[in-house]
């Protein structure tokens, strides 16, 4: 479904994505792990055609994302929801309108059909009955909630998260990651989440890869990442820290 071929990008001298080269089956869950710094949201906005390779190209579906113009970019970006690391809602809008805001948008939709999607993603997420707060008055994970029914009320075929347990407590992080995993299976989305939280990782990839020096270094289930003998990946996904090592904070 997704086709990602020796993908590199630099922004002036510094090289960031060095030959990344990776696919994504339909319906697969997948982690991508790595520094800071080192180029995941970058490679995510690669995905959607918010940045232009300087070499390599995306595939989607088969289809060349390289030389379309932005008509046929939105086409291919109608198949994909993002749940953006602080989940971006729109301050001036309440929660349903946030929600709603793309249906609305279209002009297509009658308002009783939206409010009605807009109260079943709603219930999905487990926040039935908060439509008329506001984004102000929510706790993060409230908000990453709402930043996910937004992302799934037109039934995207591909989701994408940046971050999706960022500044969150363990429980409220633990409760995001069931429910990734609750949409994934109702909607048989195929994802693609970036993040730091080596234990939401764990439960919510059912393949991770790991972003190392610009390129894919290891390409592994869950249990086998975890348990490799690798020093990079050892280092890494248990949090050692080597004294004089170099790395991003």
């Amino acid at each position: 479904m997704i086709e990602v071929r020796d993908l590199k990008k630099s922004f002036g001298p510094v090289p960031v994505l060095q030959g990344v080269t990776f696919t994504v089956q339909k319906g697969e869950a997948v982690v991508i792990i790595g520094a800071s710094g080192g180029g995941k949201s970058i490679l995510l906005k690669h995905l959607i055609g918010l940045i232009t390779p300087d070499q390599g190209e995306v595939c989607i579906d088969g289809r060349s994302m390289a030389g379309l113009n932005e008509r046929q970019l939105l086409q291919i970006r109608r198949k994909f929801g993002m749940l953006f690391q602080g989940a971006a809602l729109f301050d001036s809008l309440n929660v349903e309108q946030n929600i709603g805001f793309i249906l609305d948008r279209e002009q297509n939709h009658p308002p009783g059909e939206i409010a009605q999607r807009v109260a079943e993603v709603l219930e999905l997420v487990g926040l039935a009955g908060i439509g008329k707060k506001w984004p102000a008055e929510l706790s993060g994970g409230m908000r990453k909630r709402v930043g996910l029914a937004r992302a799934i009320i037109y039934h995207p075929e591909i989701l994408l998260y940046d971050e999706p347990t960022t500044g969150l407590d363990p429980i409220a992080a633990d409760a995001i990651d069931q429910l990734i995993a609750r949409v994934g299976d109702t909607f048989k989305i195929t994802s693609i989440a970036v993040t730091h939280d080596m234990r939401s990782a764990r439960r919510i990839g059912r393949r991770i890869l790991m972003l190392h020096q610009g390129r894919i270094y290891a390409d592994e289930p869950p249990d086998d990442m975890f348990k490799s003998s690798d020093p990079v990946i050892h280092r890494f996904v248990n949090g050692i820290y080597e004294p004089g090592e170099q790395f991003s904070l």
